[in-house]
């Protein structure tokens, strides 16, 4: 990721299959608890790749993809920290709740 002019990031967005979340529970070991930018409530499961090099905490913003077979689940694909979050808040991509 590139530091523009005005400190302005250059920040993964979600493609088609993928939305933003917010990290309400942590349910222990590779789970946690999410609410979608869709107003669903899931389970997210934290992949391996992701589980001892990337911290996940209550109150996260993270991109999440739901499963395809299974609505209520979803793999966590990215977490953005909290300056990326506020970026995100301020140029509209999401809202202080979802």
């Amino acid at each position: 990721m590139s530091e523009e002019e005005g400190g302005r990031r250059n920040l993964r967005m979600p493609n088609e299959n993928e939305q933003f979340a917010l990290v309400t529970e942590m349910l222990g070991g590779n789970h946690v608890r999410i609410r979608c930018a869709d107003g669903k409530e899931r389970l997210g499961r934290i992949p391996g790749r992701m589980k001892y090099r990337t911290w996940i905490n209550e109150g996260d913003i993270v991109l999440v993809e739901p499963w395809d077979w299974q609505d209520e689940k979803a793999n966590i694909e990215w977490r953005y920290t909290e300056q990326d979050a506020e970026q995100l808040k301020r140029e509209g991509h999401i809202t202080e709740q979802f």
